[in-house]
């Protein structure tokens, strides 16, 4: 029997695969298997991955005839797998030796759905611990319970899937799947299900996954126009969250999280392309209008001024401008 399955997408990471792979081979197991899903990689990722399914233990390889993003790759290698828990890592990152098998001995102990880590943030040369923001560690606890407050970070925005383990029941409930062909922010939509649906959760101190920051081919470093598919996964919180029977208590704090990230991108518009930048504006200005206006009114009303202000005039511009809709209708009037 699998008693973990590693669910890897690797996408163009040549330079960054070989670290990976040695660190899946630091952490082999006869019932661990890994799926080291091929994202449709052009620069000889596919070659390393060909090797290793052959000299890595457990290594099993998910090819992609097209480029579909991590999402859709987490979703291929979640339909593989075969293991009592699941987990992620990306083709970038890395792991310390054992840090699975510790992975698995917690979350047997502890019989929860699923288990929360800290991680290591690699920038460079630079090595930062970064904690899941709840404060009580090694105990089972209900999950919807750890979304709130509203006003401060909580556990749905430490939304990293591979900092953390997964029992299979979740899978079997349909809830570890990630919306398909999100190419960022794939993991919000994720963790706010997770943290509604599921039954029960634990947070424990164990550092073993090492996260590289600041690569050239990751997402958050290209100012293209996949960059703004947070709005489609912020739209997707909010819209569940709406339908939740607790919704009066956790919309604040979803509109409040979808707010501050608008107003972040905002504020770094400068690393988009000018099309981009421009799409950005009058997709975050569309958001604001879907978002429910009087909890919307409430976020603005609890952030501070810089971030609140350019939110209101982002809002104000929208409100002036004429839908297309009420175009269309007033041309046929006409």
């Amino acid at each position: 029997m699998v008693k973990l399955s590693v669910v890897v997408p690797f996408y163009n990471v040549r330079t960054y695969a070989p670290d990976t792979l040695r660190s899946l081979r630091d952490n082999a197991r006869d019932d661990f298997e890994f799926l080291l899903v091929d994202d449709c990689s052009s620069d000889g990722t596919a070659e390393l991955l060909a090797r290793a399914e052959r000299e890595l233990p457990g290594a099993v390889v998910l090819r992609h005839e097209r480029n579909g993003g991590l999402a859709t790759a987490r979703n291929t290698g979640i339909d593989a797998a075969r293991g009592e828990y699941v987990t992620f890592l990306d083709g970038d990152d890395w792991l310390a030796p054992g840090h699975y098998s510790q992975l698995v001995a917690i979350i047997d102990e502890l019989g929860c759905d699923f288990l929360r880590t800290d991680h290591v943030q690699c920038t460079g040369k630079e090595r930062t611990v970064q904690r899941v923001p709840h404060g009580r560690r090694g105990e089972v606890l209900n999950p919807r319970e750890a979304i709130l407050p509203t006003t401060r970070s909580t556990s749905v925005d430490y939304a990293f899937a591979w900092a953390g383990i997964y029992h299979r029941r979740l899978v079997e409930r349909g809830l570890l799947h990630f919306t398909d062909g999100l190419r960022t922010a794939e993991d919000r939509p994720w963790i706010w299900r997770l943290h509604r649906e599921a039954e029960s959760f634990a947070v424990v101190g164990l550092l073993g996954v090492f996260y590289r920051r600041g690569v050239a081919t990751s997402l958050t470093q290209i100012g293209d126009v996949r960059q703004l598919d947070f709005i489609r996964a912020f739209d997707q919180v909010i819209e569940e969250t709406a339908q939740d029977p607790n919704s009066a208590e956790l919309l604040p704090k979803a509109v409040r999280t979808y707010c501050a990230i608008i107003s972040h991108h905002l504020g770094n518009s400068e690393r988009f392309e000018p099309a981009v930048a421009r799409k950005l504006r009058t997709m975050s200005a569309g958001a604001l209008k879907r978002m429910p206006q009087d909890v919307l009114n409430e976020a603005l009303g609890a952030m501070d001024a810089a971030r609140a202000s350019r939110l209101r005039r982002l809002r104000g511009r929208a409100a002036s401008t004429p839908s297309a809709a009420a175009v269309r209708t007033a041309g046929a009037a006409a």
